[in-house]
Parts: C-alpha cells; sequence; structure tokens
C-alpha cells in the first residue's frame, strides 16, 4: 500500500455501527457546516434588525393625517387621565387596557401615561 492509497481508506468514526466516513469527506464537510451555520446566524440577524426598522407603531389611528397630535389642558384633565402608548387602544388616546394583548404577543413592556393632580 502506498501513502496516497492510505488516505483515500475510510476512517472509522462510530465504529461499532459500521458507520465509515473518509478523511477527505471530513476536511470538506466540516468547514462548509461552519460557514452555513455562520452564515444562518448572521443572516437571521440582519432580517430581525431590518424587519424592526420598517414595522408601525400606529397601525390605525388618524391614517389619513401626516402626523398625529392631541392637545389637553390640565384644567379639563379633572383628578386623574390615563393615556395610551401602545397605540393599540379603541379609545385612543386614551387607553382601553390594549397594551396588556400587545405586551403578550409581542415582548414588549409598554404601559399607559397617567397624569393626575396632587393631593392637595
Amino acid at each position: 500500500m502506498t501513502a496516497s492509497s492510505l488516505s483515500a481508506m475510510p476512517v472509522s468514526v462510530l465504529s461499532n455501527s459500521g458507520f465509515r466516513i473518509s478523511r477527505d469527506y471530513v476536511i470538506v464537510a466540516v468547514p462548509v457546516a461552519v460557514v452555513a451555520a455562520a452564515g444562518g446566524f448572521l443572516l437571521s440577524h440582519y432580517l430581525n434588525k431590518r424587519g424592526c426598522k420598517k414595522s408601525l407603531v400606529n397601525t390605525c389611528v388618524n391614517k389619513d393625517s401626516p402626523k398625529v397630535v392631541h392637545s389637553f389642558d390640565m384644567e379639563d384633565i379633572g383628578t386623574k387621565a390615563v393615556y395610551c402608548r401602545c397605540w393599540k387602544s379603541k379609545k385612543f388616546p386614551y387607553c382601553d387596557g390594549a397594551h396588556t394583548k400587545h405586551n403578550e404577543e409581542t415582548g414588549d413592556n409598554v404601559g399607559p401615561l397617567i397624569i393626575k393632580k396632587r393631593d392637595a
């Protein structure tokens, strides 16, 4: 046997099972697997970051307006007002608790803005 014929002979990887694989195959397969895993990891991070930048916060409130703005006078608030910050409330700009469902679905932690007068 020559040196070249020895390198082409199969190397037992799992000798008890009878599964045999050549060294040449391992030399090619391991770097390909590492590059594929690294590429998949980088691609998933790229797609996740890309998707976050394009998502809308306001999906349904006054979409025909170029900017949604609400203004309130402190005198009109009374003792307490609770305002939506998740943009999911059916009573927007007031909070109806829709942030709870939003947080469960997205893993977010948004809550309402609460404005109240101090006790005198």
